[in-house]
């Protein structure tokens, strides 16, 4: 059985326990294969193109960042989240970038704005415009230990993957955020996560019985 709950789950795991997507993701928790999806082979553009894109981000990183890093909570292991860029020193994660791609018009008339105001107002507007991709990080920092990290946003400027694969990422191609532990929004993730955690739990004693 699959019996995880990645970081990309979030919105789903905080939706009203009788909506569409927390049965959905109920029904995914205990189906026996875990969903994988090739995204550089996927039909959707902005997903195609996030894939290439990431690769081309990690070349302006140190080398101390390594991609999609496995991050484990210790109180309740049923959470897992595949960090996309984890900064790894004496072989534990000490920071991390998460990285979300959007379009260019997007990223003028919403990133770009943000970056004269104070961080009270940064995060302000990011809590509210981009909710999904705040609590995402919340998961990771609750996976993680770490009590901030970034959120990033890179620009797209085309969706034709002969380019993106040649384009050479440059400091004004991205914005980063740093978003620091909101104990609200972990607590909530916690709460949620308690009765996915009993099912984990129950299936994986009848499994050592069964043994």
């Amino acid at each position: 059985m699959n019996l995880t709950i990645g970081s990309g789950d979030v919105t789903q795991l905080l939706s009203g326990t009788q909506t569409k997507g927390f049965a959905e993701l109920l029904q995914k928790f205990v189906a026996h294969d875990k969903p994988y999806y090739n995204a550089f082979a996927s039909p959707i553009d902005a997903l195609r193109t996030g894939a290439i894109l990431e690769a081309k981000y990690l070349e302006v990183l140190s080398d101390d960042y390594y991609v999609q890093y496995k991050s484990i909570c210790e109180e309740l292991d049923c959470l897992t989240s595949s960090i996309d860029f984890a900064q790894i020193k004496a072989g534990e994660i000490v920071d991390f970038d998460e990285l979300k791609t959007i379009y260019l018009t997007d990223f003028i008339d919403k990133i770009i704005p943000l970056k004269d105001k104070t961080q009270e107002e940064k995060i302000a507007v990011i809590k509210k415009a981009f909710k999904s991709n705040y609590n995402q990080v919340q998961f990771q920092l609750l996976t993680s230990g770490l009590d901030s990290a970034n959120l990033v946003f890179l620009l797209v400027e085309t969706y034709e993957d002969s380019e993106n694969y040649f384009r050479t990422i440059v400091l004004n191609d991205f914005i980063k955020f740093r978003i620091t532990r909101d104990e609200k929004v972990i607590s909530e993730i916690k709460s949620r996560a308690k009765i996915f955690q009993a099912i984990k739990n129950f299936v994986i004693s009848e499994m050592e019985v069964k043994l």
